[in-house]
């Protein structure tokens, strides 16, 4: 998961990521509403595809990238974990400090 965490350490990486939640889209697409050439799309394109965070299909002469549920899921569990380690030693501390006010 290191190479997903390091594709989303760029800006237009992630704004391709923004873009395709709402829905599959073409690198056409995708270049027309980000601030980067076509090419520079295909490049980040790439390196989230390398990532497992996008998948893509043939339609016609022109690819059509989405998010790819399983990539995407395991950046999700990996967040829920580290969220839940932050919850549990909160709690652990709040529960140390109650214990030590009785």
């Amino acid at each position: 998961m290191d190479s997903a965490w390091d594709a989303l350490g760029d800006r237009t990486r992630r704004g391709i990521l923004e873009c395709l939640a709402r829905g599959p889209c073409a690198v056409g697409e995708l270049a027309a509403a980000l601030p980067v050439s076509r090419p520079a799309v295909s490049q980040h394109l790439k390196v989230l595809k390398d990532a497992g965070l996008v998948v893509d299909r043939a339609e016609a002469n022109r690819r059509i990238y989405r998010l790819n549920p399983a990539g995407m899921g395991a950046l999700r569990d990996q967040l829920d974990t580290f969220w839940n380690r932050a919850l549990g030693n909160f709690q652990a501390v709040v529960e140390q400090r109650d214990g030590e006010g009785q």
